[in-house]
């Protein structure tokens, strides 16, 4: 870490401030059920949202966004329903390996699954076959409403020109310097990380447009 201490949480709540301010709330993640929420963590690995929502669409046209429903269809035909998301097969297999483990652990109940305890459950899925970090803290925090913080590559992008962070950094570290240096409140944690999501969509590109950046001046 390149900034500690008092400056980096004056500067965190500052840029979440502007951010705010030029983007709104975020309203994120968008979905009517928790299980459509984690349904999406898993299909959006590696893709654009667009395409997720179109694949949640054939699963919800098809009566298939239940745990139990989902649990009782075929792989084969839920890769084809998914397609749009990309790496069908992939992900198919990762939607069944987790409904296996919810299944299997906590007999289906993603009621049972969310009282346990954040950081217990967040292992408990980091052990399921395809499910990462940022796959299973985005469950953690949108679908089981439990204040983790999700990074991703444009918190990363952000936070590295900046000089907030090491352009090395592992994803714990960032995690920590959010989780330490922020107040632990999942809505705040939930509408930051949708909101960095955005300026770096729409602003921190891969071509910056810096002139027009709400974050100028304070990092």
């Amino acid at each position: 870490m390149k900034k500690s201490g008092r400056d980096v949480r004056k500067k965190l709540l500052l840029l979440y401030d502007r951010l705010y301010k030029a983007f709104g709330p975020q309203h994120w993640w968008p979905a009517k059920t928790d299980f459509e929420v984690i349904v999406g963590a898993i299909l959006t690995q590696n893709t654009a949202w667009p395409n997720v929502e179109k694949a949640i669409g054939n699963l919800a046209g098809e009566g298939l966004l239940t745990p139990r429903s989902l649990k009782s269809v075929n792989r084969k035909r839920l890769a084809r329903l998914i397609r749009p998301s990309g790496y069908y097969n992939i992900k198919a297999a990762r939607l069944k390996n987790f409904i296996n483990f919810l299944f299997k652990r906590y007999n289906g109940s993603l009621k049972k699954m969310f009282l346990q305890d954040a950081y217990v459950l967040r292992d408990e899925l980091l052990s399921v076959k395809g499910l990462g970090k940022e796959t299973a803290d985005s469950i953690l925090l949108y679908a089981g409403k439990k204040p983790v913080f999700v990074i991703d590559s444009y918190t990363k992008r952000i936070l590295s020109r900046h000089d907030i962070i090491a352009g090395d950094s592992d994803y714990d570290s960032m995690q920590r310097l959010f989780i330490d240096n922020l107040p632990l409140n999942r809505q705040l944690f939930a509408e930051y990380h949708a909101l960095l999501v955005k300026l770096a969509k729409e602003v921190c590109k891969k071509k910056p447009k810096c002139g027009i950046c709400p974050a100028s001046g304070i990092l």
